[in-house]
């Protein structure tokens, strides 16, 4: 395939500064945005075109907490409290996890979001085989922020969970070294301390360091449940946000993920410190944390993004479902124009990538950043239609399956709705046997 491509007669949501909906081209020559709205045929000269009548081009979403380690637990871990689902199905889940395994777990889980418009993910891992995302997350096209998981405090963590604190660091720096701007700079490093519950402070606060040194993220849970500001204050006598700033995990590298349970001296915190949450609205739902005060979030001018979190906490890795999930669950506390579907939008776009560091690469159709989009159909679809605002269409009516192209740094990845480099009937066998495998190992794990 030609490195240029003129997609053409499309309705362009830019998401640049000025928020601008064009009816026009774009023109990607090398992975990225060379015009956007209006193409020079000169220029276009030799490029493969698509005609995109009736189509909605909009930049990839962005999600800021994913789990791929957890892919192969959905529909597994149901029905149960944040702390009970981590210590009888996740932890004993994650402990029995290989290399293969995991690599098996992280190709599931990244054709579900490529195939549903996500182009970028900030991930954490498991405490192992950190290195089968890595190479996972290579293969597939997409960006991506990885971690090892870091646990060194816990009874309750099995084995295999439990690590010592320097060697925790020493892994993470090494997986620094290998995985810090791989794949052509696709894939960064983030530290991720799984959360303050299972982490000493000691660790949390060379977490710190070592990320302001390298200049990398952090990412870790945070105010998910009122367990954890329980667990802080018993321990060191302030909330979990006041915490994490003590230790040095707050800052404009750092995305907290959840933020569910947070009073306004935490959202000053995290205004301050210019650190970002992930609202996970699907994940805090279903385990019945409860529902994040995003508009307080807006108003005290904290940076907050998207993200589906993990399969099993979710069932799913849909951005579509997220972005309902954020504008709707709002509207009943704050009024109906609470999170309008353009807020919603910036929220999976151009937020997220501003919380990954990225926004002068992704996040928007701009010329000369990286042709990192989503081609839905919106019109073909009685769903959607007829006609209406585009934000408002993207937000309450899309749908996964309103996908039809999606593109990474210029690179096809979805064509006609299908995955091009990935054939989902052998890996959905790959994955089935992989389960089967993890199924049998967790054995020795549950409590």
């Amino acid at each position: 395939m030609t490195s240029r491509i003129w997609l053409k007669n499309a309705t362009v949501v830019t998401m640049n500064p000025k928020r601008e909906i064009l009816e026009g081209d774009l023109l990607i020559d090398d992975g990225r945005l060379v015009a956007v709205g209006e193409v020079d045929e000169e220029a276009a000269e030799g490029a493969e075109v698509r005609d995109l009548t009736g189509h909605v081009v909009m930049p990839g979403f962005v999600q800021c907490h994913i789990h791929l380690c957890q892919t192969l637990m959905r529909n597994h871990a149901d029905d149960m409290v944040l702390i009970d689902w981590l210590r009888r199905r996740i932890w004993p889940y994650e402990a029995a996890l290989s290399e293969k395994t995991l690599h098996v777990s992280a190709r599931v889980g990244l054709a579900e979001l490529i195939r549903g418009g996500t182009t970028a993910i900030l991930d954490m891992g498991t405490v192992h085989h950190t290195d089968a995302i890595g190479e996972a997350v290579k293969e597939s096209g997409i960006r991506a922020h990885i971690g090892k998981c870091m646990m060194d405090f816990g009874d309750e963590v099995p084995g295999p969970m439990r690590e010592v604190t320097a060697e925790s660091v020493r892994e993470s720096l090494r997986l620094h070294e290998v995985w810090h701007g791989a794949a052509e700079g696709r894939i960064r490093y983030a530290f991720a301390p799984r959360f303050a519950v299972s982490c000493t402070e000691d660790l949390l606060r060379q977490v710190g360091e070592a990320a302001a040194d390298l200049k990398c993220h952090i990412h870790t849970h945070a105010s998910e449940t009122e367990f954890e500001n329980e667990f802080t204050r018993e321990r060191y006598g302030v909330s979990n946000i006041s915490f994490l700033e003590d230790v040095g995990i707050t800052g404009g590298r750092s995305v907290l993920a959840h933020g569910v349970h947070v009073d306004d001296d935490d959202c000053r915190i995290l205004a301050d410190t210019r650190t970002a949450i992930c609202h996970c609205p699907s994940s805090n739902l279903k385990l019945a944390s409860g529902i994040a005060n995003m508009v307080r979030y807006d108003e005290l001018g904290v940076r907050v993004a998207l993200g589906a979190d993990g399969a099993p906490c979710n069932n799913n890795l849909d951005a579509f479902i997220e972005m309902r999930l954020a504008a709707l669950l709002q509207k009943p506390f704050h009024g109906p124009r609470a999170m309008p579907a353009m807020r919603v939008l910036e929220l999976a776009t151009i937020d997220g990538a501003r919380a990954l560091g990225w926004e002068e690469e992704i996040g928007s159709l701009e010329v000369g950043k990286s042709a990192d989009l989503v081609v839905m159909n919106l019109d073909d679809d009685p769903g959607c239609g007829p006609g209406g605002d585009v934000a408002a269409r993207i937000v309450y009516t899309a749908q996964k399956h309103n996908v039809r192209q999606v593109y990474a740094s210029g690179r096809l990845l979805v064509d006609g709705g299908e995955l091009v480099d990935e054939d989902p009937s052998a890996l959905m066998a790959e994955a089935r046997e992989a389960r089967r495998t993890v199924a049998a190992e967790m054995e020795q794990y549950l409590p």
